[in-house]
């Protein structure tokens, strides 16, 4: 009498090895979001925070606590006066631009919303007296020297505007996707290279603004859940095609394209039902597809005329549709550059995709390994026990 001995069964679909591997990254990923959201909602985050600010505020002279107390209690910003000091912030408007503001105040309090201005090349990151003002609803920092967002950012959750163009950020934080009442991210001509996937947590998103970063030449499919986004603007970039994610936003109303590098338009674009107005000029585009036709909304279209020589007859016929072609006389040396820069971004996008096949191919050969070894598992077991059983009769 003996034992039956299970053995382990090997698996050769690779694809049931790779959802197993995908369940149990979800699960860890689920695990991490649990464990962060259990430490924000713990006291002693908020205890620390206190802490910071009691030791910061010992730093401060007088007059600087004070004004610093009289921002922490959400004053208008008709009566905040600026900054003389080294801790200078700007918070005030100039001559016409504050009057209009006090009259608009003084008709509907309650649309005053609670903004801070940043500009200028002296300033290379962000006041340390920002992170006490987590009530602020607006930013606004464009020409300076930051080249990344605070640590704090995820604090500020009643934010709905990140107006931050021209200045030197390079990367944005994945704790950006945690800002859920942000209504408008402009990030427009600054150092971008990648979106976060993070960022298709901001649902309320209706504005996204991404041009002039151009080393941005993909953007992440989870932004495919940005379904109230009316404004997408990503030209002056790299893109050699239409991110997937883009034809995903069902609001789109405005879509800008301009000066890519796109060879060709995807046949699904009437995916965009909503579409009202196209920028698809400067690019390598041939042809326009017949699907876009079939877009009812759509209004007005501006394409290069240099190299298209095929067009659906209803864009230039419709009396609905304004249909512009633009024609850019340049010269030799202009046109050479032209050139230059265009195999320049093609040749970028070729690296980038023979990296995701090298990916791709690493992936192939790890789980190929793990069969393998599934295999060997079914002839050479780890381990033996050797049992003996006595019987008393």
């Amino acid at each position: 009498m003996g034992l039956e001995r299970k053995l382990d069964v090997p698996v050769y679909d690779l694809s049931l090895v790779r959802g197993i591997w995908e369940v149990r990254v979800k699960k860890y990923r689920q695990r991490q979001k649990k464990e962060e959201e259990r430490i924000e909602s713990s006291a002693l985050t908020r205890i620390d925070q206190e802490w910071q600010f009691r030791i910061y505020c010992k730093t401060l002279k007088t007059n600087e606590l004070n004004l610093l107390q009289h921002y922490l209690q959400r004053s208008t910003l008709t009566d905040i006066q600026p900054y003389t000091s080294d801790y200078e912030q700007v918070y005030t408007e100039t001559g016409d631009q504050q009057d209009e503001k006090v009259q608009q105040d003084q008709k509907d309090p309650e649309q005053n919303k609670l903004t801070f201005q940043l500009d200028g090349e002296r300033w290379m990151d962000f006041p340390r007296e920002l992170q006490w003002m987590t009530y602020l609803r607006e930013w606004h920092v464009r020409k300076t020297r930051i080249c990344r967002l605070p640590d704090y950012l995820a604090l500020f959750t009643q934010l709905t505007v990140l107006d931050i163009p021209q200045n030197a950020i390079a990367e944005l934080p994945p704790e950006i996707g945690k800002l859920t009442e942000l209504k408008e991210l402009i990030v427009s001509y600054n150092r971008l290279s990648k979106v976060p996937p993070a960022l298709g947590n901001c649902e309320n998103l209706k504005r996204l603004e991404l041009a002039g970063n151009y080393n941005l030449c993909e953007l992440p499919f989870e932004l495919s859940s940005l379904k109230q986004l009316v404004h997408l603007d990503i030209s002056e970039n790299g893109f050699m095609s239409i991110p997937i994610c883009a034809l995903r936003m069902s609001s789109l109303q405005l879509l800008d394209l301009s000066n890519n590098g796109l060879s060709d338009l995807p046949q699904d674009m009437d995916r965009l039902e909503k579409l009202e107005t196209l920028f698809i000029h400067k690019n390598n585009l041939s042809y326009l597809p017949l699907c876009l036709a079939n877009i009812s909304t759509l209004k007005m279209v501006v394409v290069s005329g240099e190299e298209l020589n095929c067009i659906p007859t209803k864009l230039c016929s419709s009396p609905d549709i304004k249909f512009i072609r633009l024609y850019d006389k340049l010269t030799s040396v202009e046109r050479k550059k032209k050139e230059e820069e265009k195999k320049k971004k093609r040749r970028r996008w070729q690296e980038r995709r023979q990296e995701e096949v090298k990916k791709d191919s690493r992936e192939k050969e790890f789980i190929e390994a793990y069969v393998s070894t599934l295999k060997d598992r079914d002839s050479v077991p780890y381990s033996t026990t050797k049992v003996s059983i006595s019987c008393l009769l």
